[in-house]
């Protein structure tokens, strides 16, 4: 397993993933092989695009921290 797959077959939950350290994090996982659920209270579709251009797969939730509910459905998308 070389560096750039060690995270293959895993989901990484990224939250603040729409942009700034989250979105760098939600990138550098997808460049080590993990699918990424880009998590944030703005849209996350630029990062999520910036995932796929480098070969990754992802999705994009909307997801504040402050709320349960919101929690509970990103891990469930995660899941």
């Amino acid at each position: 397993m070389s560096s750039l797959d060690r995270l293959e077959g895993r989901v990484a939950l990224v939250t603040g993933a729409a942009g700034g350290i989250g979105g760098a994090i939600a990138l550098a996982m997808a460049r080590e092989g993990a699918r990424v659920v880009v998590a944030d209270v703005q849209p996350g579709a630029a990062t999520l695009q910036a995932v796929e251009a480098a070969g990754g797969q992802g999705v994009a939730v909307t997801c504040d921290v402050a709320d349960p509910d919101q929690v509970q459905a990103a891990v469930a998308t995660a899941v």
